[in-house]
């Protein structure tokens, strides 16, 4: 099972998303992708996923967080025990996004909200500082223009690394690590006949 965590303000209509989707779908596979909109707020999310997470045995599950997904992963992962592929994540949220206090609007729904010090701290209560290394398969672009991709990889030091140089935010190389990324969550077999 894969379970995808889109970024902030973002949506399961994502390019990433939906790349993951039909390579999933092409393969037979798409009874084993789960997407949800996460709600805006920490917490809210996070209980959403956790939902979802306790539906399957932990070994049977794969997260895959894309930029603030990657956080609630990172999260997820050490608190159940699952895997986690982490696209370009962000590791300090609550630092990170606080120059975005005020009305938000997701790129994909439309839907408005108000971004608060309230979600500031709900994102640093989630900061986690150790983690297992081997839980991880680390995604990174060099070029990535919002977040400092060197402080992913020394924070995910021991997991298994793809530095790509350039790109950016977006992580312009998803299509090539898809394999990659099924073989890690071990949905790597051919389609069925």
């Amino acid at each position: 099972m894969i379970i995808y965590l889109h970024g902030f303000n973002s949506s399961p209509q994502s390019h990433k998303a939906q790349l993951l989707a039909r390579a999933l779908a092409a393969r037979g596979l798409a009874g084993r992708f789960f997407c949800p909109q996460l709600p805006d707020r920490p917490r809210a999310a996070i209980a959403l996923v956790e939902r979802e997470i306790a539906r399957h045995p932990a070994a049977a599950v794969t997260l895959v967080g894309s930029s603030l997904g990657g956080f609630y992963a990172t999260w997820l992962a050490e608190r159940r025990g699952v895997r986690a592929v982490l696209l370009n994540p962000a590791v300090t949220p609550g630092a990170d996004l606080e120059s975005y206090l005020g009305v938000q609007r997701n790129l994909y729904t439309g839907a408005e909200y108000e971004l608060t010090r309230a979600h500031l701290d709900e994102w640093r209560e989630l900061v986690v500082t150790a983690i297992h290394p081997e839980r991880y398969l680390l995604i990174v672009e060099t070029g990535d223009e919002l977040l400092d991709y060197r402080i992913a990889v020394a924070k995910y030091r021991g997991a298994r690394q793809i530095v790509v140089e350039g790109g950016d935010h977006t992580l312009a190389s998803f299509a090539d690590h898809l394999p990659a990324i099924l073989a890690f969550a071990g949905l790597d077999a051919p389609a069925p006949p």
